[in-house]
C-alpha cells in the first residue's frame, strides 16, 4: 500500500520504521519520540511480537513530547494502508477525532500508558497504573523524610501544561502518597499546600529538567523534595541542584535501566517501574486476535484499563512501602 507523501517526505517529523505490508495484517506502532528508552523499547517489543503473531509492522514517531501533527499524519496514513490495528502514546488529545475516524474504518485502537480524555477515542488502554505509580513514590518520600514532611519544600517537574493524563496521575498520584490533598485529580496545581514550591514544565528531557529546575530554585532555594516526571527529568534536575551546590530527595517514574542506574548511584532516591515491552507486546497481541476473529481486549479487573504492572525501586527501603532493589530493578529493567 502506498503510504501519504508526507510521511515519505517529511523524515524529520515521522520515524518510518518497515516496509509496506497487505491490508488484512498491519499493525501500526506510533509514539511520541524514538529517542526516549521507553519507546524504543516499545518499539523493539510490538517489533518482535509482531514478528511472532505474522504480523506486517510499520512504526511512526513524533519529534517531542506534546507534538500531535506528526501523530495524526501517521493514524492517517495507518488508515490508507488498511491497518487491522494502531498502538499510540498519544502526545495530547487533540490525535482523539483521527483515532475515532481510525476506529470508524474498523481498526482497533490502543493507547499505551497515555490515555486520551475521550472515551470513544481508543478500543482499550495498555499501561501501568500511573496514579499508583505516583502514590508509591510519594509515600516512599514521605516515610524516608519522616517528621522532616511537615517542613518539606517540593518541586514539581511535569511534561507540560497540556494536562495530558499520564503526566496529571503521576503527578496528583505522588501529591496524594506524601499525604498533600488534591481537590482535582483531572488536573495539575489545584492543590493549596505551601509545601508545593511550583509546578514547572520540563518537557521530560534532561535539558527540561535541568531548566525547570534552575527556575523553581530561584523561586525557592530551600527545596528539599523534587518529583519528576520521568528519569530523564531528574537528570536534569540533579545537574541542576549540584550546579547550585544543593542537594534534595529526588524521586521519579519509569524504570528504564538508565534511570536504575541513577538510583543504584544515589542520584535518586526512589523510581516507580513500568514495563513498556509488556504494553506493546501485549498490544499487538491483541490486533493479532481482533485481526482473526474479531475479539477486542478486556480491562484488567476492577480498572477501566488493561494494567501492565508497577515496582517501586530504591535501595533504601520504607516502613510500610513495598519496593524492590535496583539489583532487581536491573533485571526487569528496559532501555
Amino acid at each position: 500500500m502506498k503510504l501519504k507523501a508526507a510521511a515519505l517526505l517529511g523524515a524529520a517529523a515521522l520515524a518510518l520504521v518497515a516496509g509496506s505490508a497487505s491490508a488484512a495484517d498491519l499493525a501500526c506502532l506510533i509514539t511520541k519520540n524514538n529517542t526516549n528508552p521507553f519507546f524504543v523499547k516499545m518499539k523493539e517489543g510490538a517489533e518482535a511480537a509482531a514478528k511472532k503473531a505474522g504480523l506486517e509492522f510499520q512504526a511512526y514517531a513524533g519529534e517531542k513530547d506534546g507534538d500531535a501533527s506528526p501523530q495524526i499524519t501517521a493514524i492517517e496514513n495507518c488508515v490508507a494502508g488498511g491497518a487491522k490495528g494502531i498502538l499510540i502514546t498519544p502526545s495530547n488529545d487533540s490525535v482523539g477525532p483521527a483515532l475515532k475516524d481510525a476506529r470508524a474504518a474498523g481498526i482497533l485502537v490502543i493507547a499505551l500508558d497515555t490515555p486520551l480524555a475521550d472515551k470513544d477515542a481508543q478500543d482499550m488502554t495498555f499501561a501501568t497504573d500511573n496514579f499508583q505509580a505516583g502514590i508509591l513514590i510519594g509515600q516512599w518520600a514521605k516515610a524516608t523524610m519522616g517528621d522532616a514532611a511537615a517542613k518539606a519544600k517540593i518541586a514539581m517537574l511535569d511534561i507540560n501544561k497540556d494536562n495530558i493524563s499520564v503526566d496529571v496521575a503521576r503527578d496528583t498520584g505522588f501529591l496524594k502518597g506524601f499525604g498533600i490533598e488534591v481537590p482535582d485529580l483531572k488536573v495539575m496545581g489545584s492543590e493549596k499546600d505551601p509545601r508545593v514550591i511550583g509546578h514547572e514544565s520540563s518537557e521530560a528531557s534532561p535539558e527540561g529538567g535541568q531548566k525547570a529546575m534552575e527556575t523553581l530554585l530561584a523561586k525557592d532555594p530551600d527545596i528539599n523534595l523534587v518529583y519528576t516526571i520521568n528519569e530523564p527529568a531528574a537528570e536534569g534536575a540533579f545537574q541542576a541542584l549540584k550546579a547550585a551546590g544543593k542537594t534534595a530527595l529526588i524521586v521519579s517514574v519509569d524504570g528504564g535501566c538508565p534511570g536504575v542506574a541513577n538510583v543504584k548511584a544515589g542520584v535518586i532516591g526512589a523510581t516507580s517501574q513500568q514495563y513498556p515491552l509488556l504494553m506493546a507486546s501485549k498490544g499487538i497481541e491483541a490486533i493479532a486476535a481482533y485481526a482473526k476473529d474479531g475479539t477486542k481486549p478486556a480491562a484488567s479487573d476492577g480498572l477501566t484499563f488493561f494494567n501492565t504492572g508497577v515496582n517501586l525501586v530504591t535501595d533504601k527501603p520504607a516502613k510500610g512501602v513495598d519496593s524492590i532493589d535496583s539489583a532487581k530493578g536491573t533485571e526487569l529493567c528496559w532501555g
